[in-house]
């Protein structure tokens, strides 16, 4: 066979499987790139927002909040930001400082203006605020119950704004959580019980909204019947509940914070909120 037949051979061999090498390459490429971009989405950093009372607030001394405890049960992963201020409702912490002392017609406070306050227009901003990938946790229902302005909250209006919190943060591609108001220390001779409003209506929101439910309330008194923190004497500077609660039956010292955020972290878990991928 002459040179010019060979040749003329192998560019038809060429021809044929080159095509069947580009499209057989091709695809594999583009897996592994779409890999490479899932893995760094899975990696990237997220927020957990808070949003809360006194019971959940940072401080370094008496009252604790078990938010502050929270960051150090995530990987490096998560930043938890932590927006709980004392002595508030759901309406005070959205509005601060515009909820009057003046009910209306349907026995709610006035708000004026209708501003939201900085904390929640800080979880709002488009560039700083929520995004995609972060959570939203809240928890009230403990100073809501206040007859007197501004604290107070209706049953109504207490749903409204919790469902006002899940979809603006879902619209900024967040999860939100609802979280049941933690229990203050109430004993029935050697058993701790139940004693917080709201709880019924946090789950009636979470269903409104499709919003998963986390029941801190009935957690927490699970968890003083377990640490056997009844009966006492109501004495809150000595003892087991002395060194839980500061000295008062409802806020907690840095031990007892630390337990509620682990009952909270364990809540993830058994729930399987996503979040919980991030524990430690």
């Amino acid at each position: 066979m002459n040179t010019s037949v060979r040749a003329r051979r192998w560019l038809l061999v060429l021809a044929l499987v080159l095509p069947f090498a580009v499209v057989t390459t091709a695809p594999a490429s583009a897996v592994c790139a779409a890999g490479r971009e899932a893995a760094a989405a899975a990696a990237a950093p997220i927020k957990v927002w808070l949003a809360g009372d006194s019971t959940v607030a940072n401080a370094s001394t008496c009252p604790i909040g078990w938010g502050s405890r929270f960051d150090p049960l995530f990987t490096d992963d998560v930043t938890v930001v932590n927006s709980a201020a004392g002595g508030r409702s759901i309406q005070t912490w959205l509005y601060d400082p515009n909820v009057t002392g003046t009910k209306d017609s349907a026995g709610e406070c006035v708000i004026s203006p209708q501003t939201y306050s900085t904390r929640w227009q800080a979880m709002l901003d488009a560039s700083t605020g929520m995004k995609a990938g972060d959570y939203l946790f809240v928890q009230f229902g403990i100073n809501d119950g206040t007859t007197a302005c501004p604290r107070h909250v209706g049953s109504a209006r207490y749903k409204q704004l919790l469902g006002v919190m899940a979809s603006a943060a879902r619209a900024r591609g967040a999860q939100p959580v609802f979280v049941t108001p933690v229990a203050a220390i109430t004993c029935s001779g050697s058993t701790a019980v139940g004693n917080r409003g709201f709880v019924t209506e946090t789950f009636d929101a979470g269903t409104a909204n499709g919003v998963p439910v986390i029941d801190l309330h009935r957690r927490s008194v699970a968890l003083y019947n377990s640490l056997r923190l009844c009966p006492n004497n109501g004495d809150y500077t000595q003892g087991a509940v002395g060194a839980f609660f500061c000295n008062d039956h409802t806020h907690f010292e840095a031990a007892g914070a630390a337990q509620i955020a682990a009952v909270v972290a364990q809540a993830l878990r058994e729930q399987g909120i996503s979040l919980a991928g991030y524990l430690r």
